[in-house]
């Protein structure tokens, strides 16, 4: 498999893990490659999120936010209050760019998902 070919399977991976995080809840980018068993792939998982706005199906990219609960890939959505009208709009309250109640929000997919 070329390394091309290799990104490809991963960036799949991804956007499966994404589809089933659930509305009103989020997750991190670390989350997801520890996840897919590439826990030093968060960077991976954010280059993933940048090219998933052209995926159909959609890919729910504004759930999927740093290890501290911030938009950081809100530059990705166009209008850089899109990602947070997203997720206010699923019920998550955002202040200067952070996910309050971070915690109660997350959603780990090694908890949620069986392997």
């Amino acid at each position: 498999m070329t390394r091309k070919e290799q990104e490809s399977s991963f960036f799949d991976d991804v956007y499966t893990v994404v589809r089933l995080i659930p509305k009103g809840r989020v997750t991190s980018y670390g989350a997801i490659a520890m996840y897919l068993g590439a826990a030093r792939s968060a960077r991976m998982v954010g280059w993933a999120m940048n090219n998933a706005h052209a995926i159909l199906p959609t890919i729910p990219a504004h759930r999927v936010v740093n290890r501290l609960g911030l938009l950081t890939g809100k530059i990705h959505f166009g209008d850089p209050k899109r990602m947070q009208q997203l997720l206010e709009k699923e019920g998550i309250k955002i202040i200067k760019d952070q996910v309050q109640d971070f915690e109660k929000c997350f959603w780990n997919p090694m908890l949620e998902l069986s392997l």
